[in-house]
C-alpha cells in the first residue's frame, strides 16, 4: 500500500538559492521533471516556479514566473508534478488573461470546463494537412502580393513604426467581420499602451467577443514572455479542435519572445552563440512554429509581427524565423514617409504560394506588376540625377504607372477611422486584381496619381478622379 504521506513529501522542496529570477530548489525525495511547474508555499500571490535545469546534489535550477523579490532561502515549494496548464475553450473569447491563463481585464473569472499543458507535441506528419485555399483579408497589398494560404505562417518585418501592429488589428477586424473566423492574439512583450489601445479598437469595432487575447507584458518576467506564444498556440489548438474551423494565430512580437529566451539563456549563465544569441535560438522558434499546422479538424494561420533591429534584415534571429514562413511581408520605413499606409514594399515582400492557388488573372497580373516595378526601381538613380523630364517616353509611362500601382496599393482601415475620419474600405481580391490589370493595360494612363491614394476599389478611384474634375 502506498503510503500518501511520503508521495506528499517526496513532492516538497526547499529553496537553497536565489539569483535574481533563477531559484535554486532542493527535493530530497524525487527530482521534478524538466518543465514542470512547482508552486512556491506560504507567499500572498501565487508564484510559480518552472524547471529549467537539474543540478547536481538532488537540486533543480528554476525559473520564477513573476516577481521573486520577497523570496528567502527555506522556503517550502511544492511540485505539482506536471507542466503548466491553462484554461481553454470559448469562455476565453472576448477576454484578456495572462500566460497562467489568469484574466487580466478586470471582467470576473474565466471559468472553462478543461485545462490544456502548454506543452503538447505538435501533430505528427500523416496528419498534417497541407491546404491550397487563400484566407482573404480584404487589404489589397496583401491579397495581391503576398496571399495568405489556409494553416499557413506569415511574419510583417519590419523596424519601429512602421505599421506592424496596425495591420494585425485591421486584418483580425476585416477576417472577423466577413468570414466569422475566432483569433487568438498572443502579445509577446506587448507595452501597456500596447495591449490597451487594441483591446479598445477591437471593443469599438465589435469584433472583441470573436478574439481571445494572451498578455505578457514588458513588465513581467522573462520566463513569462518566454511561455506567451505557448499558451496563445494552446488556445488556438483548442478553438480548432472543437469548432473544426479555421483559427488565426497573431503573434506580436516574435522577436521579443527571441529576446525573452535570450535573457532567460543569460540568467541561467548558458554561454552565447557567437552572435550574441542564445544557442538553442532554432529550437527554441521550432518548438513554437512546428505546432502552427493545419489538421483534419482544421486550421491555425499565424499572423507574426517581427521587429527587425535597426533594420537589419541580415540579424541572425530574423533570419531563424524565415526558414518557417510561407509569406513574407516586409513593411518600409522610405515607403512609410511617402504616408503610404500598409507600408508594404511589394519588391521584398513574397509568397510561397504558386499560379495553381491564385488563379491564371491573378499571376499574370503580379508577374506584370512586379515587372513594372522592378523597372521602376531600376529608373530611381537616373530621376534623381537627370529628373523625368529626361527619360524616354517608354520610361516615363512606366515611371506613371507605377506611381499609381504603388498608390493604388494604400487603404483606409477600419481601425484607423477614429484617426483620419476617412471610412475604411474592404476590398475583395478580384477586385484588387482587376484594378491591378486595369493600371498596368494603361486604361488611366490619362489620370494624375492623387485618385488612387488611400482608395478602395477602381470604382472609387474613378468616382475620386471625377469629383477632382469637378
Amino acid at each position: 500500500m502506498v503510503n500518501k504521506e511520503n508521495v506528499v513529501k517526496n513532492k516538497i522542496g526547499k529553496i537553497v538559492g536565489i539569483h535574481g529570477a533563477v531559484v535554486d530548489v532542493h527535493f530530497p525525495g524525487i527530482l521534478p521533471d524538466i518543465h514542470n511547474a512547482m508552486l512556491v508555499k506560504g507567499t500572498r500571490d501565487r508564484l510559480i516556479l518552472e524547471v529549467f535545469e537539474h543540478l547536481p546534489s538532488h537540486t533543480v535550477r528554476s525559473l520564477a514566473m513573476g516577481s521573486s523579490s520577497g523570496l528567502k532561502v527555506g522556503i517550502e515549494v511544492e511540485d505539482t508534478g506536471d507542466v503548466l496548464h491553462v484554461p481553454v475553450g470559448p469562455e476565453l473569447l472576448g477576454r484578456i488573461v495572462n500566460v497562467f491563463g489568469d484574466p487580466v481585464d478586470n471582467c470576473g473569472p474565466v471559468l472553462t470546463k478543461e485545462h490544456y499543458p502548454i506543452y503538447r507535441p505538435s501533430p505528427n506528419f500523416l496528419e498534417v494537412i497541407t491546404s491550397d485555399t487563400i484566407i482573404e483579408t480584404g487589404i489589397k497589398a496583401l491579397d495581391f502580393l503576398t496571399p495568405f494560404i489556409k494553416g499557413g505562417k506569415i511574419g510583417f518585418f519590419g523596424g519601429a513604426g512602421v505599421g506592424k501592429t496596425q495591420l494585425v488589428t485591421e486584418i483580425i477586424h476585416n477576417t472577423t467581420m466577413k468570414h466569422g473566423n475566432n483569433s487568438v492574439f498572443a502579445g509577446v512583450g506587448e507595452r501597456t499602451r500596447e495591449g490597451n489601445e487594441l483591446y479598445l479598437s477591437l471593443k469599438e469595432t465589435g469584433v472583441l467577443p470573436n478574439v481571445a487575447i494572451v498578455l505578457g507584458q514588458m513588465n513581467e518576467s522573462p520566463a513569462m514572455r518566454f511561455r506567451t506564444p505557448l499558451t496563445g498556440i494552446t488556445i488556438a489548438e483548442y478553438l480548432r479542435d472543437w469548432k473544426k474551423n479555421d483559427i488565426l494565430l497573431f503573434i506580436d512580437n516574435i522577436f521579443r519572445f527571441i529576446q525573452a529566451g535570450m535573457e532567460v539563456s543569460i540568467v541561467l549563465g548558458r554561454i552565447p552563440s557567437e552572435t550574441g544569441y542564445q544557442s538553442t535560438l532554432a529550437s527554441e522558434i521550432g518548438e513554437v512554429e512546428e505546432r502552427i499546422v493545419s489538421t483534419s479538424t482544421g486550421s491555425i494561420t499565424s499572423v507574426q509581427a517581427i521587429y527587425v533591429p535597426a533594420d537589419d534584415f541580415s540579424d541572425p534571429a530574423i533570419q531563424a524565423i524565415f526558414s518557417h514562413l510561407d509569406s513574407i511581408v516586409v513593411l518600409s520605413r522610405k515607403i512609410t514617409q511617402q504616408k503610404i499606409y500598409p507600408a508594404v514594399d511589394p519588391l521584398e515582400s513574397s509568397s510561397t504560394v504558386d499560379a495553381s492557388v491564385l488563379g491564371e488573372k491573378h499571376h499574370k497580373a503580379q508577374k506584370d506588376a512586379m515587372k513594372l516595378l522592378e523597372r521602376y526601381r531600376s529608373l530611381q538613380n537616373i530621376i534623381a540625377i537627370l529628373g523625368e523630364d529626361e527619360l524616354s517616353e517608354r520610361e516615363k509611362v512606366t515611371v506613371q504607372r507605377s506611381k499609381k500601382l504603388l498608390k493604388f496599393f494604400s487603404q483606409p482601415f477600419f481601425t484607423a477611422e477614429k484617426f483620419t475620419n476617412v471610412k475604411g474600405q474592404y476590398v475583395p481580391v478580384e477586385e484588387t486584381v482587376e484594378g491591378v490589370a486595369r493600371i498596368l493595360n494603361g486604361d488611366y494612363d490619362d489620370y494624375t496619381d492623387e485618385p488612387f491614394y488611400m482608395a478602395g476599389n477602381i470604382e472609387t478611384v474613378e468616382a475620386k478622379w471625377k469629383q477632382m474634375k469637378g
